[in-house]
């Protein structure tokens, strides 16, 4: 049996409940009670979510065998720190709890109570800059739909949480039962914890028409080699002024947002299609497959296999 509990504070995401859905119907799938849940409060008692909804909790007072702790996130983790209650609990059960999960912009506590110090993390993308700031001891990767880092886990938005719980799940029960877990509970796909957050077009996000065209001519066109200079004849600008605009805008070079570009339009074959990746890779502009793997790696923190995996359920091809 694995004891699992949800840490609560006044204000909490009610969609930081949802991960106790994917407990349940693992529960349901080995056909035992493999996983036991509880809420938990510092004072126990009611506590209201964001909507004002009261959910019952337990109170953190006396001895709690707990194995994995989740702690839930709110809406604005800057403008609601952490009770000091909640800091002192999670400061003493790092030591003792197999994981400490937090979802969402929970990993705010987390990082208040210390225990992200020296690791790597996420977080919503909203809040993941801001993270880095105040917590610059900690590798806070935005882009990320989660991480594990030893017996810490954090994820990205809410809906975020699902996925690691899955893939709390997979460790603890194996690959099978996490698939029948997310067919069960129609999960459009089991997401890898290197999958990106958000589009790559979106986060570009040019503030002008030319570069926004450059962009548009680059994701339809990402066999083709692309130099700055096609690049710039797309956007009707001469190479260097529309290196410097381009840069500017987004934030990041034209090489490295064609690679960005690459990369999303890569993930999203090895998702959705069963092509080879010899194929993947030449209709994304890559070399040949250790070109898109190592590009890939290097991304996403994961290889286009495990990716291929989570999606379909098996890898017929090797690198």
């Amino acid at each position: 049996m694995h004891r699992i509990g949800f840490l609560l504070s006044d204000g909490f995401q009610i969609m930081a409940l949802a991960p106790q859905s994917v407990f349940e119907y693992a529960n349901f799938t080995v056909g035992e009670a493999f996983y036991t849940l509880g809420n938990f409060s510092v004072d126990g008692g009611e506590v209201r979510s964001s909507l004002g909804m009261p959910v019952g909790t337990r109170s953190l007072r006396g001895r709690l065998e707990v194995d994995t702790w989740f702690v839930a996130g709110v809406n604005d983790p800057l403008g609601s720190p952490a009770p000091d209650g909640v800091l002192a609990f999670l400061r003493k059960a790092g030591h003792r709890a197999r994981r400490i999960a937090g979802i969402c912009t929970g990993g705010f506590v987390l990082a208040e109570a210390g225990l992200l110090a020296d690791r790597r993390a996420t977080t919503h993308w909203a809040y993941a800059r801001e993270m880095q700031k105040r917590f610059p001891d900690i590798r806070v990767e935005e882009d990320r739909i989660y991480i594990v880092d030893g017996s810490i886990w954090t994820s990205a938005g809410m809906t975020a949480g699902l996925d690691l719980a899955l893939a709390m799940v997979e460790k603890d029960l194996g690959e099978d039962t996490a698939r029948s877990v997310a067919h069960g509970l129609v999960m459009h796909q089991r997401r890898a914890g290197g999958q990106s957050q958000h589009s790559e077009m979106l986060d570009l996000a040019p503030k002008s028409d030319r570069i926004q065209n450059a962009l548009n001519y680059a994701r339809q066109n990402l066999g083709r080699p692309l130099s700055v200079e096609e690049l710039a004849e797309a956007a009707h600008l001469s190479p260097r002024q529309f290196s410097r605009v381009f840069t500017l805008e987004t934030g990041q070079s034209p090489a490295k947002a064609v690679e960005r570009l690459r990369l999303e339009a890569a993930r999203l074959m090895i998702e959705q299609s069963r092509h080879p990746f010899d194929v993947i890779a030449k209709e994304t502009g890559f070399r040949d497959r250790r070109h898109l793997r190592d590009a890939f790696t290097r991304g996403f923190g994961i290889p286009p296999q495990a990716v291929r995996r989570d999606a379909h359920g098996d890898v017929q091809e090797a690198f």
